[in-house]
């Protein structure tokens, strides 16, 4: 007998907590592949290559491949639905990490780039999975439904770079170089969160959302607005570039402080906790910028993330080279301002953007977040080689302001 869409609609909240389950279940694996590239990427590329100044370009190269991988998930997930775009993105990052592991054995730096760049799907599709945890949920309770996604990823995040000396140490016993042995648990991790999507994400929730709304072909007005479409197009472009201008400057001083700590002497298991604590910071608060995001509004919180991530540039800048508190600090402040212009962002994106359209337009939405990043991890290492870390890190500081004027223009247009 078919089933009704008004008895669909009565499935839609369990439904949708089943689908928010298993996405965490996924984003917990998923936390530990992506922080391999974040926590030695560049102290592997550094090592293979003797130079600072190219330190940043394995997040640059990762940040690049997340761009391509961006696109592909959101058109995968636009034609089937969400659970075989995702499940692909990760089942790519996995053959990455088996890239760059091979690259490193062979001290082929060509092949290190090659995988470097495949593995970003990892990064792309993590990131992408927000927006499934959003399908289903009431416009105002979104930003807490992205937030629950994003909380997932952090005890993946924190645990995984706190073992980079264990897989290190694995990696030596198995006759692999010692910093390559984060991207055996990369790979592992990648591969299990495709395994989990695949089997266990269903009902599909865009699809199930499309099925619930007429294949979106309802109207998205709101009483009053005279012209939805050019509302929709003004979201989109102030949600995109808090997006941007968060990855870029996250990036660009994220990627060269394992750098400079272990230029002045800090060890890995140093530079691991700074990156882990960075990394718990970027997505432990989630729920909480989420409650506040739907409680005070998108753009107070969006506001909020620049002030943030200036105070993180700051604190960076004037950290002591030999003291590690400071820099964990910073870094936590650059987790948070990045979790909070991210889950703004997320939230106006799926508010301006229909059903119909959603998942193509939310991949070239994240397209522009990894070219950004791609940009900050590749200028940052020529920049410290350059002028130096306090330099970078302030100069993002500053930059991340750039969202103030945005947030301004989005409010007198309200």
């Amino acid at each position: 007998m078919a089933i009704s869409v008004a008895e669909r609609a009565e499935d839609i909240p369990g439904a949708q907590r089943h689908i928010l389950t298993v996405l965490v279940a996924a984003q917990v694996l998923s936390g530990a592949g992506l922080a391999a590239g974040v926590t030695v990427g560049a102290l592997l590329a550094q090592d293979m290559l003797g130079s600072t100044g190219l330190a940043g370009l394995p997040s640059a190269l990762g940040t690049a491949g997340s761009a391509l991988a961006a696109v592909a998930v959101g058109r995968v997930s636009h034609a089937r639905g969400r659970r075989p775009g995702l499940a692909a993105g990760y089942l790519t990052g996995a053959i990455g990490s088996a890239g760059v592991i091979a690259a490193a054995v062979a001290g082929n730096v060509a092949l290190l780039f090659l995988a470097l760049f495949v593995y970003g799907a990892g990064t792309a599709t993590n990131l992408q999975a927000r927006y499934a945890g959003a399908d289903l949920a009431a416009p105002a309770h979104r930003a807490r439904a992205v937030s629950t996604v994003l909380v997932a990823t952090t005890l993946g995040g924190v645990v995984g770079p706190n073992l980079t000396a264990l897989t290190g140490d694995l990696a030596r016993g198995l006759g692999i170089p010692y910093l390559a042995g984060p991207f055996l648990l990369a790979g592992v991790a990648y591969a299990l969160a495709a395994v989990v999507l695949a089997v266990w994400l269903r009902p599909d929730p865009l699809l199930l959302a499309r099925t619930m709304s007429g294949e979106g072909t309802a109207t998205d007005s709101r009483p009053g607005e005279a012209d939805p479409h050019s509302a929709r197009r003004s979201g989109v472009l102030v949600g995109a570039l808090i997006m941007v201008l968060t990855q870029l400057v996250m990036v660009a001083i994220m990627t060269m402080t394992p750098v400079h700590m272990h230029d002045h002497g800090h060890g890995a298991a140093a530079t691991g906790l700074v990156i882990g604590i960075h990394i718990g910071a970027m997505y432990l608060p989630s729920p909480l910028t989420g409650w506040l995001v739907d409680r005070f509004g998108r753009l107070p919180i969006a506001a909020a993330s620049g002030v943030t991530l200036l105070a993180a540039g700051i604190v960076a800048a004037l950290a002591p080279d030999d003291s590690l508190a400071p820099f964990a600090v910073a870094l936590a402040l650059l987790g948070l301002g990045w979790n909070f212009g991210l889950i703004t962002g997320t939230a106006i994106i799926t508010d301006a953007v229909p059903l119909a359209t959603r998942a193509k337009t939310q991949g070239l939405v994240d397209v522009s977040i990894a070219i950004a990043g791609a940009a900050g991890g590749m200028a940052s290492g020529f920049i410290v080689a350059a002028a130096g870390f306090p330099q970078l890190a302030l100069g993002g500081g500053l930059l991340a302001l750039a969202i103030l004027p945005a947030v301004a223009v989005a409010v007198r247009r309200r």
